[in-house]
């Protein structure tokens, strides 16, 4: 009978011993995600009010069983090739000097990235950017470099800017003097749209595409294009990306930060929730700092939340489509 005790004793001992080694956060997350009810998928969600028909064509690739790196192409592009959004494609705001400027980049569920930054001229950047990913050993090209490399796989030039844009610009122009001034952040100028999907097969990939602040500084590229900060995928985990000050996103990793957060047991909502605090925290002076993130996790759940309220998201699924307002932190 002792020995039976030690044995018994022994094996309570290892499995305390087990859930020791997890922060107990996450080892209430573990129990929790054994009765958990898993959303059906596919799922598709994607940043602002433009997003709502990017999800509808990118909803025509999954719900035909296709793969969620072609679904955030495809809804992605419809957005770019909107002649009336003044943040995303070539129907952008220029920069200071005139000229539009675009970013965008792409990951699938192995990883596997492509991006493109600051450059001219051309109708589907996001489609550039999977050109790079899958032709070339490179994650980033840019500038005249990224252009050439366009037109040696068959991407057409288009003019930019637009003759209405044009105008507006010179408008501007004749009232702002200063070297740079400081483009307002909003709801009406939030530069990008982020789109992430998981499949049938569960399996996840993300984009992002933009063209930028408007009147921002020639040169300047925001956090749209660069993997870890605009845009992150981990296919174990789950995928975010964001919108808003790409400045504020970058110093801070942002969407690997909420990926991050999302392995360490939190919700998509509360990680997006969590990056946006430690935004907060890094700046004494959040008067228009605007950033807004969303996240899918590996069980099809999602989230969003931003500085300041007014951020809202699309999302589809077998069972919704609709447009969802994202908690935030504080109001205008």
């Amino acid at each position: 009978m002792g020995n039976l005790k030690r044995r018994t004793f022994f094996k309570l001992g290892l499995a305390s011993a087990a859930l020791a080694v997890f922060k107990p956060s996450r080892a209430s997350q573990l129990i929790e995600d054994s009765t958990r009810v898993t959303p059906p998928k596919p799922v598709v969600i994607s940043t602002w009010k433009h997003g709502l028909a990017a999800n509808e064509n990118a909803w025509k690739v999954l719900q035909a069983g296709g793969k969620a790196i072609d679904a955030v192409e495809k809804g992605v592009r419809t957005t770019e090739a909107d002649m009336s959004n003044r943040s995303v494609g070539i129907g952008g705001r220029p920069d200071r000097y005139g000229h539009v400027t675009l970013d965008a980049c792409i990951m699938d569920e192995k990883s596997k990235c492509g991006a493109v930054a600051y450059l001219e001229g051309f109708m589907h950047p996001i489609t550039i950017a999977r050109t790079v990913m899958e032709k070339t050993p490179h994650v980033m090209l840019a500038g005249d470099g990224a252009a050439d490399f366009a037109l040696d796989y068959g991407f057409k030039k288009v003019k930019s800017p637009l003759k209405e844009v044009k105008k507006e610009w010179k408008e501007w122009k004749k009232a702002h003097t200063e070297k740079f001034d400081k483009p307002e952040i909003n709801s009406e100028n939030h530069d990008t749209i982020g789109m992430l999907a998981i499949d049938a097969d569960g399996n996840l990939s993300g984009a992002c595409t933009t063209s930028g602040w408007g009147y921002k500084l020639p040169g300047r590229i925001g956090d749209s294009p660069i993997i870890g900060a605009g845009l992150f995928v981990d296919n174990e985990i789950g995928a975010a990306c964001a919108t808003g000050l790409g400045e504020a996103v970058i110093r801070i990793a942002g969407s690997h930060t909420v990926v991050e957060l999302m392995r360490n047991g939190h919700s998509p909502e509360d990680a997006c929730r969590l990056a946006v605090e430690r935004i907060i925290a890094k700046h004494d002076d959040l008067s228009g700092l605007q950033v807004g993130f969303l996240a899918l996790n590996k069980n099809g759940e999602y989230g969003g939340y931003s500085v300041y309220n007014g951020f809202n998201f699309a999302l589809t699924t077998p069972n919704q489509n609709e447009l969802i307002d994202a908690k935030s932190n504080r109001n205008w």
